[in-house]
């Protein structure tokens, strides 16, 4: 069977936050050449996409949907896509996203198992919970920490086995994880922290998760929370770099000339440290998306990326967790904690040189985005540093307010 071949100066493969932002970006520079190519595998449903059909067509977008990118080709500038449609490029952004981790324990892949991604994901898990009783969530990361909380409020019995020796060890200290935790306890979720799953026996209805040191758990519905990974399968035989996920510089730029990288699948500037990291959060994939975009379009006034910095607001039982920043204290940094574990309060501040480097609540009220942008601007905190550890978001409000004049 003989497929067409395409051409469009613009190939955009994705259509998440990172793809939007890079597509907006171009259309504020070149809004001349018609066409340019955006495509999707992800949901064909129109209720969940961050656009509609009229926003393509105004901004002269040919919208492929229900395909994805299969191979690249970065000599020959051509896509493939899964239903054997050929694309010719100038300028590529690679936008796809990642997908769920399934690791590698004996006996998982004879459980029919459940991941959270997409909203086909979601409906699955719903369908699953009529008949459910007892719900195991391995991992207790944020997808495995929501999932558990849904689950819960669903009227299913809970558990939540996570390797390290707390939950959310990527946002919070075990101080303030243990405040989550509790609220969790208090809930009816089992928490099994510390705990290593060795295998898992299949079963009907029941499964069976064998824990490193004896203990087993039963349970009749499996969800898999251990993270996300860069889709980059497809970019296999390219010489486009990868290493966890694709290799960009700080205008996003891949080591294929011509082609571009975005958001989750893309591993860019560590604004705290030398080597690149997946940033994996949703204001990094519309910042990289933007830059990506203002750089395909040769936009004078594009700015090179500042890095990535951990942000994530986090709502549970009825409280609110923010952490903004790394949480891990360099040499000489100032650490100022308050916590009031009866009101379910917790506030850590890290300052290194007068200048925020993480915050951290619980139950707290500041405004996540104000400190992103205090830490990614450096702000000297030295004239107002008292005021800051009082009033973090009275005094951050106020400096920003200025400085966005």
């Amino acid at each position: 069977m003989t497929h067409s071949t395409h051409e469009t100066h613009y190939l955009i493969a994705g259509a998440s936050h990172a793809a939007l932002a890079a597509l907006h970006a171009i259309r504020l520079v070149d809004d001349q050449r018609d066409l340019p190519y955006v495509v999707s595998g992800r949901s064909t449903s129109t209720s969940v996409l961050l656009r509609d059909d009229r926003y393509f067509a105004e901004h002269k977008v040919n919208f492929l949907r229900g395909r994805q990118v299969t191979g690249v080709s970065t000599t020959e500038r051509l896509a493939t896509l899964s239903d054997g449609t050929r694309i010719r490029f100038e300028k590529l952004l690679v936008a796809t996203g990642a997908r769920p981790v399934v690791p590698a324990i004996p006996g998982l892949a004879d459980v029919g198992f459940h991941v959270l991604r997409t909203l086909e994901d979601a409906q699955r898990l719903r369908d699953r919970l009529s008949g459910a009783s007892h719900a195991v969530v391995l991992g207790g990361g944020l997808i495995g920490m929501h999932a558990a909380e849904n689950l819960c409020n669903s009227g299913v019995r809970v558990t939540v086995i996570e390797m390290q020796a707390q939950v959310l060890p990527a946002y919070f200290d075990a101080d303030a994880a243990a405040l989550i935790e509790r609220a969790f306890a208090e809930a009816g979720v089992d928490l099994r922290t510390g705990s290593r799953v060795e295998r898992i026996a299949a079963g009907s209805p029941e499964f069976t998760v064998q824990i490193a040191g004896g203990a087993r758990v039963a349970g009749d519905l499996l969800l898999v929370g251990a993270g996300v990974v860069p889709v980059t399968d497809y970019l296999e035989g390219s010489d486009i770099a990868i290493d966890r996920g694709v290799l960009v510089d700080d205008v996003m730029h891949t080591s294929a000339a011509n082609i571009w990288a975005a958001g989750d699948v893309a591993q860019a500037r560590d604004f705290y440290g030398s080597a690149p990291v997946v940033g994996g959060i949703l204001p990094d994939a519309v910042e990289q998306g933007r830059i990506a975009g203002m750089a395909m379009a040769e936009d004078s006034t594009v700015t090179p990326y500042r890095g990535a910095v951990p942000i994530n607001t986090y709502r549970f039982f009825g409280n609110h967790a923010i952490a903004v920043g790394s949480k891990r204290a360099p040499a000489g940094a100032e650490v100022v904690v308050r916590t009031a574990p009866d009101d379910n309060r917790y506030l850590k501040i890290i300052l290194h040189d007068n200048r925020l480097y993480g915050i951290f609540g619980i139950n707290e009220p500041f405004d996540a985005g104000v400190m992103w942008e205090l830490i990614l601007r450096r702000i000297d905190l030295g004239p107002v540093r008292e005021q800051f550890l009082k009033r973090p978001q009275d005094t951050a409000r106020t400096l920003m307010s200025r400085l966005w004049r």
